[in-house]
This record gives structure tokens, C-alpha cells and sequence, in this order.
């Protein structure tokens, strides 16, 4: 892959020269700006990994410049300031600002480059904590001994070691994005931005923008394309992805640039697109609402993900994983499924495939109390038993407290039911449960119910 792209901004030429020859000594791209005006010029021609900013310039000086980057949706890389003559206020403001770090001139060599290293292993953390942030479902490793699935990782692992595009098809809730970032993870793009674009989940005419971003009154906001840059960009749910949008894609593709929305200067793509799908797209382009040479340029190498009905004999290890996952990460008891409640599982038909199955295991472990996870629990959990009312108290609440506690702890519990059934959805839940939605918000987090962002 290529080396991480650096833009120094300075108007001393001296030091935009050193700078620039230390940076290109350690192995990175570098391109320079004497002023502010030339640092928008180069921040529209191409996206940056590192900026490397000076405070002091005529005309546009480098707070007001990184005050206009942090507009709107942030700053687009790390930036790291420099000042021969910097004041504690002003280092403040910077960092206020979003800005990295902050150089004092003169710069010794082995800050620069020690600097410059962190700043960006410390976005590329971010970029993958965010979700890009592995939440319960994204493991690296697809899990599974089947035959099926053994295949399929060892077909995933040697498309990784070529670049061309790669198209996913099957159901909702299998693993495609699983699979989308173990490929990543076993290709040389590895180290670089793995980005997800849902395509189902863009407002109607937001596609260009979405994919290639845009240039609007000198600004430029990147598009998902842009943010992938050197790595891998997962395009799920393409069927949905506006027609407009899919001929601009097509061309990117065939030509490796495209233009952003209201910019004039083609921009270089560097990302691998890897697609996926629920639908038959053949059907869909016979139908003209495909487009046929975008499918044909995206299924170059296509890969089929088994449901879970097509692997039942991966059931018991899925179960393991997702309780050591919720029992880490959510910090949620350890329990255990009977042989009972395994070998149901494994002849359930499993219509919401592994995300199913990973809601299921939550819920048990949220509302059980027993070491072992019954039979009757997952019937129940899966709605094939209707849960039996009775008038004693919920298990796991003790009798002999206060009935302030009780009632707490029969709230807590009352509520993670809930949130659980809504899958996290706090408008569904509001509605499920006759409270409004800022009521309910104040309840689950003075419960310490952890809203997560979706």
C-alpha cells in the first residue's frame, strides 16, 4: 500500500523544506503550502493523513485555517501545529480545537518523526474503534469448524492477497461484513481504514455525496470513498444504492477516479470496494433497476456466505463465542447452555441467521439467573413459548431488602428486558413500554444501562 500522505503548511520555505525532506527520509508522501489559500487547494485536491500546520502566516493563519477544518463533521486527519513563538493560550486553543499535538520551533528531528508516527497510529486506532468499532458480532476470525465455513475462510484468505473487487451475496444477519473484514484484515490494506457504507441507510438523493463527498464554497467534505484511502471500503446493501449513484461508482471503478459532488479535479480512487447484497442482482438488472456494467465490474471475484441453516453444526461453537463476548465486553454473568437447549438450537431454522442467534444469547444471559441456560429459556427467548406470568418476584431480586432496593433492582431489571427486545432501539422501547423517549433515556442511564450508538 502507499505511504501515509503529509501535508506541510508553512510560509517559511526553510522550514517547509527540512520538514518536508525528514518526513520524506521516514518514508512518507509529502506535498507543502506556503499559506492557508494553498492548504485549501491541496485539502481539495487530495485527502491528507497528517497535516502538519503553522500557526503564524499572513493573511490566513493556522488557528482560523484548523478552526474552518473542524467545522461540521471534524478534522479530516490529525493535525499537528507549529510555532516558533506559541503561547500557553494559544497550544489550548488549538487542542480545543481537535489539533493533535503542538511543535515548538525549532523542531528536533526525533520529535518530528516520533510525533508524526503516533499521531497517525492514533487516528488509524480511532478509525477502527468507531464503529468502525468491533461491537458484538464483528469478530475478525469467522467463527465455525463446518466444512462449509472452513472453505469459505481459506477462499476469503487467498482473494485477500489480490486487490480486485469483491462482491458478497447472502442473507441478512449471516456475516457478510464479518467476512468483509476478515478479508481486510488478511490483505496487505490491513494497517489502513476499513469503512462501512450501508447503502440502505442513506436519505434519498444522499448516495454521490455519501460515496465521493463534496466541494461546497470551498470547503471539502470527504466522501466514504475518500475515507477509506488505502484501505477497504465495505458497501453493503449495494441493490439499494441509487441508480445516479451506482453509474458514478461504475465509472470510478473502470476509471480508478471520479469526481466529488460540485468538485471540477478528478480525485485518484485508493480504496478496494468489497459489496454485498441480500438480493438476486441479476434479477434486479433484467428488471432495469440494477445496473448491469456495475455488476459485472463488482463480481470479478464473488463470494456466497452460507445462513446459518446451510452450518447448523457451527451452532454450539457460535453460542460459546457470543456468551465469552457478552460475559467480556458487556460484562454480562457466564451461564451455560444445556445439551437440551444446544440441541434445539441446532435444528432451529434460524430465519435471522447469527445476529439472531447473538440477540438470543444476550437476552438469556440478561434475564436468567441459573448457571445453566434451559430449554424452555431459549423456546421462550425465541418466542416459540410464551412466557408465563406470575404474581412472585422476578428472578435474581433478593426478598430480604429495603423496598426502595427491590424496586430499583426490579426497574433495572424490567428495563434491560425491554431494551434487549428493542435490540437497543429506544424509540421502539419507548413505545413498548408507555414511556417518552427523554424520560426513558433518563431512566436507563440512571440504571446504567449503556446506550450505545447505532
Amino acid at each position: 500500500m502507499s505511504a501515509p500522505n503529509v501535508l506541510v503548511v508553512d510560509d517559511e520555505p526553510d522550514i517547509r523544506e527540512l520538514v518536508g525532506e525528514i518526513l520524506e527520509d521516514e518514508g512518507y508522501r509529502v506535498s507543502t503550502a506556503e499559506n492557508g489559500e494553498q492548504a485549501r487547494q491541496a485539502l481539495r485536491d487530495s485527502k491528507p493523513d497528517l497535516i502538519f500546520l503553522d500557526i503564524w502566516m499572513p493573511e490566513l493563519d493556522g488557528i482560523t485555517l484548523l478552526k474552518e477544518l473542524s467545522e461540521d463533521k471534524g478534522l479530516p486527519c490529525p493535525v499537528i501545529m507549529m510555532s516558533g513563538h506559541g503561547t500557553v493560550e494559544t497550544a489550548v486553543e488549538a487542542t480545543r480545537l481537535g489539533a493533535y499535538d503542538f511543535l515548538e520551533k525549532p523542531i528536533s528531528l526525533n520529535r518530528l518523526t516520533t510525533t508524526a508516527k503516533r499521531a497517525l497510529d492514533a487516528h488509524r486506532m480511532s478509525m477502527e474503534n468507531e464503529g468502525l468499532r468491533i461491537k458484538v458480532g464483528d469478530f475478525v476470525e469467522p467463527v465455525g469448524a463446518s466444512a462449509v465455513i472452513t472453505r469459505l475462510r481459506e477462499q476469503v484468505r487467498r482473494i485477500a492477497q489480490h486487490d480486485s473487487w469483491v462482491l458478497m451475496t447472502g442473507q441478512p444477519g449471516s456475516g457478510r461484513e464479518t467476512f468483509a473484514r476478515y478479508l481486510h484484515h488478511h490483505s496487505a490494506r490491513a494497517s489502513q481504514p476499513f469503512i462501512v457504507l450501508n447503502a440502505s441507510g442513506v436519505t434519498k438523493g444522499g448516495s454521490a455525496f455519501e460515496l465521493f463527498g463534496r466541494e461546497q464554497d470551498g470547503k471539502v467534505e470527504y466522501g466514504k470513498l475518500e475515507q477509506a484511502a488505502g484501505g477497504t471500503l465495505f458497501l453493503d446493501e449495494i441493490a439499494e444504492l441509487e441508480i445516479s449513484a451506482q453509474a458514478q461508482l461504475e465509472a470510478a471503478l473502470e476509471t480508478g477516479e471520479f469526481l466529488r459532488v460540485g468538485g471540477a479535479a478528478p480525485v485518484k480512487l485508493n480504496a478496494r470496494v468489497v459489496a454485498a447484497t441480500a438480493k438476486d442482482l441479476l434479477r434486479l438488472v433484467s428488471e432495469n433497476k440494477f445496473r448491469e456494467d456495475l455488476f459485472y465490474q463488482l463480481n470479478v471475484v464473488p463470494i456466497k456466505i452460507p445462513s446459518l441453516v446451510e452450518r447448523k453444526e457451527d451452532v454450539p461453537m457460535l453460542l460459546q463465542e457470543a456468551v465469552d463476548r457478552f460475559t467480556l465486553v458487556d460484562r454480562l454473568p457466564f451461564r451455560e447452555f444445556s445439551f437440551a437447549a444446544q440441541n434445539f438450537l441446532r435444528d432451529y431454522d434460524w430465519p435471522g441467521n447469527i445476529r439472531e442467534l447473538r440477540n438470543m444469547v444476550q437476552r438469556v444471559l440478561i434475564l436468567g439467573s441459573d448457571e445453566e441456560v434451559s430449554l424452555k429459556e431459549v423456546q421462550t427467548a425465541l418466542g416459540q413459548v410464551r412466557a408465563e406470568s406470575t404474581d412472585a418476584m422476578p428472578v435474581g431480586i433478593s426478598m430480604d431488602q429495603p423496598m426502595k432496593e427491590a424496586r430499583e433492582e426490579f426497574e433495572k431489571l424490567y428495563l434491560e428486558h425491554h431494551f434487549s427486545l428493542a435490540e437497543g432501539n429506544v424509540s421502539r422501547m419507548a413505545q413498548a413500554v408507555g414511556i417518552d423517549r427523554a424520560n426513558l433515556y433518563k431512566k436507563l442511564r440512571d440504571r446504567g444501562i449503556e446506550i450505545k450508538s447505532r
